[in-house]
């Protein structure tokens, strides 16, 4: 099987000490970003779903699997974020909705949920995709009335041109990714993550925690919101947080390797598409530089084993419909299923309960079919 790797993060906060105030993730944002989001038309809780068979064959004691497929419809967690930020730069505009401009770069899910939010909202969208996203996320975008440009290079080229494009026309970027300069609005989206976070907190069973989350990257808002959430909340109990991402774009492993953020440059070519990013969120670094606990690296052919998996359950399971990013935390537990080595140094076994972000469904539906050789809903059907 392929390659998988470990690194156990030097600069991990111990667990007594309290979330950093001068964060700028904090519980007032979350909240007033709940207050928003579940007062939408089509709001409800995604289920967190129990995988006890799956558990015992991994070697854990519990496994959860937060199934973000039906958020709103688009498939994916990114409707929290993307979304809510549009309608917060909306609030602060002076000129009437529709003379205004939003735009982002985008893997697909991003992209879909700033288009989306624009439609709800009223206002135009431009989405900017690089060469390698799939023409079914494109056409997806698509479908909520968004102009779609596709530019040459990756994902990080592909914000370069949004930023470039909003500068010269007066648009405004909805990104989930910071950087000098650009904070308000990645920060508004990652509120948004939030929800989710808020959900899995009513979920969980209250007699207990959870030991581990295991949560993909990309350029880290998800991973920060989720890990400045559950820091905020079960504070020195929180679960130890484990930082996913592809080994060709793994921008954390390296940058929490040299204790700054490093960039991974090239095509960064991998399966997992939203999680092909380069170039760490500076608003997500300040979170997980020392909130992640360690970083797990993996290789393509386990996150199309997670899908799969999901697809086929063991009896008693449920059967889930799971995007390559989705199963990113799932495909990193097989990775490591045979390394005891590896799980020691992430503290992980038969007394763990971990906690997994389904963080999208069958967002390319194509896609899906060709890993798993049926469609979501024959799978579901079976």
């Amino acid at each position: 099987m392929s390659a998988v790797r470990v690194l156990v993060n030097p600069r991990a906060a111990a667990r007594a000490q309290p979330y950093p105030v001068a964060l700028a993730l904090d519980a007032e944002g979350f909240a007033v970003a709940a207050r928003e989001i579940s007062a939408w038309p089509g709001y409800a809780p995604t289920p967190l779903l129990e995988l006890p068979a799956l558990a015992t064959a991994l070697g854990l004691a519990e496994l959860r699997y937060k199934d973000e497929r039906g958020r709103f419809g688009l498939k994916s967690f990114k409707a929290l974020g993307g979304a809510y930020a549009v309608r917060r730069v909306l609030s602060r505009q002076p000129r009437p909705v529709q003379d205004v401009t939003v735009t982002c770069a985008t893997d697909g899910n991003h992209g879909r949920s700033v288009a989306w939010g624009a439609q709800l909202f009223g206002c135009r969208c431009v989405i900017f995709i690089h060469e390698t996203v799939s023409e079914g996320r494109a056409a997806a975008i698509r479908r909520y009335g968004a102009e779609v440009r596709r530019v040459k290079g990756n994902y990080d080229d592909a914000v370069r041109h949004a930023a470039d494009a909003a500068a010269k026309n007066g648009w405004h970027v909805v990104s989930d990714t910071s950087y000098e300069g650009y904070r308000d609005v990645p920060r508004d989206v990652m509120h948004g993550y939030g929800v989710m976070a808020g959900e899995i907190l009513a979920q969980w069973p209250a007699d207990r925690v959870p030991t581990h989350v295991f949560v993909q990257a990309g350029v880290g808002a998800l991973a920060a919101a989720l890990c400045a959430s559950f820091w905020l909340h079960w504070r020195e109990r929180r679960p130890r947080c484990v930082v996913v991402e592809p080994s060709r774009a793994d921008c954390f492993y390296r940058s929490i390797e040299a204790g700054r953020p490093v960039a991974v440059h090239g095509d960064l070519d991998t399966v997992m598409a939203g999680l092909a990013c380069g170039e760490v969120s500076a608003l997500a670094w300040e979170v997980l530089a020392t909130g992640a606990d360690a970083v797990v690296a993996i290789d393509d052919a386990y996150a199309l084993e997670a899908v799969r998996v999901l697809a086929a359950p063991r009896a008693g399971d449920p059967v889930v419909v799971a995007g390559e990013t989705g199963g990113a935390g799932l495909a990193a537990l097989l990775a490591l299923q045979a390394r005891p080595e590896l799980r020691a140094q992430l503290a992980l076994g038969g007394d763990s309960a971990v906690l997994l972000l389904g963080s999208e469904g069958d967002t390319d539906p194509e896609i899906y079919r060709r890993i798993v050789g049926r469609s979501a809903d024959e799978v579901l059907a079976a």
